[in-house]
């Protein structure tokens, strides 16, 4: 059976972060901050640099890249959206939405795990789809049970239905697919990113389901996580927009597990929800507050999970 979590992770320093034009159009989750965007770019490091620290300091191995300015990629924070590493030595690269995000795509990132001592045996590239306007954004666009072979996908702009299926064949995914919706001027939107609004940890899944507009829909997804036995933690709109499902169970070298989140999510949580989480782990939390309002990504979107083997 697979490994569900892992206890690497690979992330990006930042070079030149603000808030991404390109993506605001269907990244509702962005907001402007009235500083200047060299500021903007200090706070995120000083914020990425705090949280790579917290995490260490778990026994979490990270190992950190860092972003050249020159390439001006304000996302390249979020490296999870364009590829993600199994266990069977594959890799997947993603087409993505923004132009200005394709340039994310670095040799040095596969360069730095094999200098760390992993092994990469093929990689999986769909990045031609961009061509046709067809996206699909890593493990923003699809959130996995690698476990249980379930690939969760909340069909937006960026997550194209035909790839995704595309995707599962390639990588023995069994495909849930369904739409999922936030509240815009008084608009029902996509969401852009499926893992903004669900989270899947090894025995349990922190999930919006007020999303999940159509009730068949929803059922399908009820029914799938409880078929593969996780316990649904279920959060409310206000608590998502929290980033309260943006986060990721991790492990670190002693096997302890914990659920990593942002301060906000974390702060948003009841006491009910925080007992039923740390029933299975601990919870980390660091405060992302620059990066989530202008990235309108949180602490899952920075983690690129390290599944594969070690040479």
């Amino acid at each position: 059976m697979n490994k569900q979590i892992t206890g690497t992770l690979l992330m990006v320093r930042p070079a030149a972060f603000r808030m991404n034009e390109q993506t605001a159009v269907n990244n509702y989750f962005q907001e402007k901050l009235s500083i200047n965007n060299e500021e903007i770019n200090a706070k995120a490091q000083q914020e990425f640099d705090a949280f790579v620290n917290k995490l260490r300091s778990h026994g979490i191995e990270v190992l950190v890249l860092q972003d050249q300015k020159e390439l001006d990629t304000p996302d390249s924070i979020f490296p999870n959206n364009w590829v993600s590493t199994h266990e069977n030595g594959n890799v997947a690269i993603y087409p993505m939405y923004a132009e200005n995000r394709r340039k994310e795509r670095r040799e040095e990132f596969f360069e730095l795990l094999e200098e760390s001592g992993f092994k990469i045996k093929s990689v999986v590239d769909y990045t031609e789809a961009e061509e046709e306007g067809i996206f699909l954004e890593g493990t923003g666009s699809i959130v996995l049970d690698r476990q249980n072979e379930l690939a969760y996908c909340a069909l937006s702009a960026r997550a194209d239905e035909e790839l995704f299926i595309e995707f599962c064949e390639d990588f023995e995914y069994f495909p849930v697919v369904f739409n999922a919706y936030q509240s815009v001027d008084g608009k029902r939107l996509p969401i852009y990113h499926t893992n903004v609004m669900m989270c899947v940890a090894e025995e349990f899944c922190v999930i919006c389901l007020d999303t999940i507009d159509d009730k068949k829909e929803r059922k399908l997804v009820i029914d799938q996580l409880k078929k593969s036995g996780k316990e649904i933690i279920a959060i409310s709109e206000e608590q998502m927009h929290q980033f309260a499902g943006n986060m990721l169970q991790v492990r670190n070298d002693q096997g302890e597990k914990f659920l990593v989140m942002s301060a906000s999510a974390h702060n948003s949580l009841n006491a009910q929800q925080i007992a039923q989480i740390t029933k299975y782990c601990q919870i980390i939390s660091s405060d992302l507050h620059t990066i989530e309002t202008c990235g309108g990504g949180s602490a899952r979107c920075m983690m690129a999970e390290v599944f594969l083997p070690r040479a």
